[in-house]
């Protein structure tokens, strides 16, 4: 029996504890929450995210240990790597959770980015959007996502005390982009290295969250998003599932972020791709060879935010898988989402189409 120790007890946890059973894996979940979504799956763990004797624990009931939560600290990852294996390891985490790290990452790999500035200070501020100019958009270097942590700044009275209103924490400043369209790249790096790419994902958000993501084999871009990916998962000696959101711009890509996790973004793999990023997260994290990466058949992920829609009318759209999280609906809350399979790029529009009049989700 495989013992996997898992930082966090969200759906990405319970996805990954589900994708775990054909390896008759057994799951212990560190989280603070009463009743975390994945505790259905493994034993739970509840404690603070510093409770030390907790984290000793979960070393000590594991062969190895991942995490599917990344606003946790490095060091307790750290901490964990000196016990047992740790992966995806610490400094990856380190660096995705702060925005300034992460872009100096990307320019010391020579890998394209928006303008980007630090921002320390009201006049930290109003230097740099002197050197990158409006519209922009300020964020937290730190533990913002889903459109939190930041603010759009599109005339100059936005600047104005903009500073203060986001908390007087370290910002960064990010010149806004004409894209095209954005993509993820999911990809994995197993303990020898070896590395495996999904196909590039189109993702559409609607009020900062990720609203639909659909695989594009054979997408132009395909083999420098895979260059750069594989710069960065180098860069870190990383071992696990990652994700990296670029901007297409023409032919090229800039780079926005990493998540050092199994991603959103990602989650058509479970019906659409011959290994899902969940198996081959755990396959990695475990020392064993990776699996096939590509698309099976055209299919997309809806998310489910908010507000649950009628369960047995989406079903009864030809081709749908139905994940529900098992979390309490509150607005702007990722509660689910729904695979959508099809045999052609028509018939998948088609019934992407019809879930999404269906959907009733409440972004908050």
């Amino acid at each position: 029996m495989l013992r996997i120790g898992v930082v966090g007890g969200g759906q990405l946890g319970r996805m990954m504890a589900e994708a775990g059973a054909g390896f008759d894996a057994r799951f212990i979940f560190f989280d603070p929450s009463d009743s975390p979504c994945a505790a259905l799956h493994g034993r739970h763990i509840h404690a603070d995210w510093n409770d030390s004797a907790a984290l000793e624990s979960l070393a000590q009931e594991s062969d190895v240990v991942t995490f599917e939560f990344e606003n946790i600290k490095a060091d307790a990852v750290a901490r964990l790597a000196t016990q047992c294996p740790a992966f995806p390891p610490a400094k990856a985490l380190q660096t995705a959770q702060d925005r300034w790290a992460e872009k100096s990452l990307f320019r010391s790999l020579d890998i394209p980015l928006p303008p980007v500035a630090k921002v320390d200070s009201q006049t930290d501020l109003d230097t740099a959007v002197a050197e990158i100019d409006l519209p922009a958009v300020l964020k937290t270097r730190t533990l913002g996502y889903d459109g939190k942590g930041q603010k759009v700044l599109r005339e100059p009275g936005d600047v104005i005390g903009a500073f203060a209103k986001l908390g007087a924490v370290p910002l960064v400043l990010e010149g806004f982009v004409d894209f095209d369209h954005e993509v993820s790249a999911i990809a994995v790096r197993g303990r020898d290295g070896e590395t495996r790419t999904w196909p590039l994902s189109r993702n559409e958000h609607r009020q900062g969250m990720l609203h639909c993501s659909i695989p594009e084999p054979g997408h132009p871009l395909q083999r420098l998003a895979k260059d750069y990916i594989d710069r960065v998962l180098t860069e870190l000696d990383y071992v696990g599932v990652m994700a990296f959101e670029f901007f297409v711009v023409g032919d090229d890509l800039l780079a926005n972020e990493i998540a050092p996790r199994v991603h959103n973004s990602g989650h058509w793999s479970i019906e659409g791709a011959a290994t899902s990023q969940f198996e081959n997260h755990l396959r990695a994290v475990a020392g064993l060879p990776l699996g096939a990466t590509e698309r099976l058949v055209p299919c997309a992920m809806l998310n489910v935010i908010g507000a649950l829609p009628e369960r047995d009318a989406v079903l009864k759209v030809p081709g749908t898988r139905w994940h529900d999280y098992g979390k309490t609906p509150r607005p702007g809350r990722k509660i689910g989402h729904i695979t959508v399979l099809a045999s052609s790029d028509e018939q998948l529009g088609e019934r992407i189409g019809a879930v999404e009049e269906l959907l009733v989700n409440d972004l908050g």
